[in-house]
């Protein structure tokens, strides 16, 4: 038995849990070359890490070659809904890496998960979702002066922490994950659309074709889901907020209408915008009996809940993760995954490929976070340029693809403004 704190679901689940890391791993080649380079150089030997992240085989392939670098990494989950027991089994057992999650967990436990986390007094966070960081600005504020920065994987995050940083809030400098261009272009957009897709047909086993679709929110991750809901024969219509975003779904080949029109329509509907109740009351009084709402946004509060338990008159549930509502008129409407991120908590999240750039962007920032050694302003960071190339490097040299190189007269040519027509 480890001799480490940790609180799990079955520690027997260990030995399949470890099969599906292994699985995970084959796809995702430049974590495997990190692995191997750091293993040597040790870059976060002695470094303190606590990621709130949710808990797949492909985060444990992260935790892995944080260790592999020399880190001392301790996980809790960043969703209720999100954690694979098995997974967090085999963390524990076969790795060595304390995990603090369990799936279908409460709020209460949930937090007292991210304290254990923290219990671990990181010098790194690293966050999906930004509760991490909260946490610590709210009531663990002893270890700020200690802390070298934290990393943010996704979009939600983002904006809690650049609304932290714009009111003068936060008291360590955090790197924006999320919006290096080998996360966002293809984790949010290939990662977001098939996982989502996955997660909706895996709850309800509805098919897609020849259905009104409604995507909310047309940013990256948006866009991911309005392609392949596209792909599967669906009439996609896209809500949106931004006139810029509207114009580019329009000009993609979608519908673009309010969502109290679409909702008369739709079959489906879809958030993905990172905003609170964009699917509220007044929608839902006109939505069409049987019409499915998932969220794939990071908090469950895209879709209004509490608007719906309030209309409805009866909730059954007909399959795991649907629960479906009767109004007062006889119409239902059914909530997949409670309104949680449904390509998470009704599926298994992004395929491994996807998450192989995601997290090799985490592992590098990390390393850069280590050598700054305090230096970096308290704020919201981008992703350096050379690790965001690195990672597009290591990415297609996994993938046996050669692109080409400018030659030096192109490259002056190209740095110089004395030539013309």
């Amino acid at each position: 038995m480890n001799g480490f704190d940790f609180d799990i679901k079955d520690l027997s689940l260990a030995g399949l849990g470890q099969k599906r890391i292994e699985w995970a791993l084959q796809e995702m080649p430049v974590l495997r070359g990190l692995a191997e380079r750091f293993r040597k150089q040790q870059p976060l030997q002695g470094i303190r890490i606590s990621g709130c992240l949710h808990i797949t085989t492909e985060t444990a392939n992260l935790a892995r070659t944080l260790k592999a670098a020399g880190a001392d990494v301790v996980l809790c989950a960043s969703n209720p809904l999100s954690t694979q027991d098995d997974v967090a089994a085999a963390l524990v057992e076969h790795n060595d890496i304390p995990v603090f999650a369990i799936r279908g967990e409460s709020t209460e436990m949930y937090y007292q998960h991210i304290n254990a986390a923290l219990d671990h007094q990181p010098v790194i966070t690293m966050d999906d979702g930004a509760d991490l960081v909260s946490q610590i600005h709210k009531s663990r504020t002893e270890l700020i002066d200690n802390m070298l920065g934290g990393t943010e994987e996704t979009t939600t995050g983002v904006i809690r922490l650049r609304a932290m940083a714009k009111e003068g809030a936060l008291r360590f400098p955090i790197i924006a994950v999320n919006d290096a261009m080998t996360k966002h272009l293809f984790d949010n957009r290939y990662g977001t659309g098939q996982s989502t897709l996955d997660g909706i047909i895996r709850a309800t086993n509805i098919l897609l074709a020849g259905k009104t679709f409604t995507v909310i929110g047309y940013g990256w991750c948006g866009r991911g889901i309005a392609m392949r809901a596209k792909g599967h024969g669906a009439n996609v219509v896209v809500t949106e907020v931004d006139p810029l975003r509207a114009l580019e779904a329009a000009m993609d080949g979608f519908r673009v209408m309010p969502l109290f029109e679409a909702a008369k329509l739709s079959d489906f509907i879809i958030t993905a915008t990172g905003d609170k109740h964009v699917v509220d009351k007044m929608h839902m009084e006109v939505m069409k009996d049987g019409c499915v709402l998932a969220n794939s946004g990071h908090f469950n509060v895209e879709i209004n809940i509490p608007a719906l338990e309030e209309l409805a008159v009866g909730k059954q549930r007909p399959r795991d993760s649907v629960d479906e509502y009767t109004l007062a008129d006889g119409r239902r409407l059914c909530l997949l995954a409670e309104g949680r991120l449904v390509n998470l908590a009704a599926a298994e999240g992004h395929p491994s490929t996807v998450m192989d750039m995601s997290f090799a962007n985490q592992v590098l920032t990390a390393v850069y976070l280590a050598t700054q050694n305090h230096k970096l302003a308290n704020r919201v960071h981008d992703v350096p340029t050379e690790i965001d190339q690195e990672v597009a490097q290591l990415k297609l040299a996994a993938m046996n693809i050669e692109i080409d190189e400018l030659t030096e007269a192109q490259v002056r040519y190209l740095c110089s403004w004395q030539e013309g027509t």
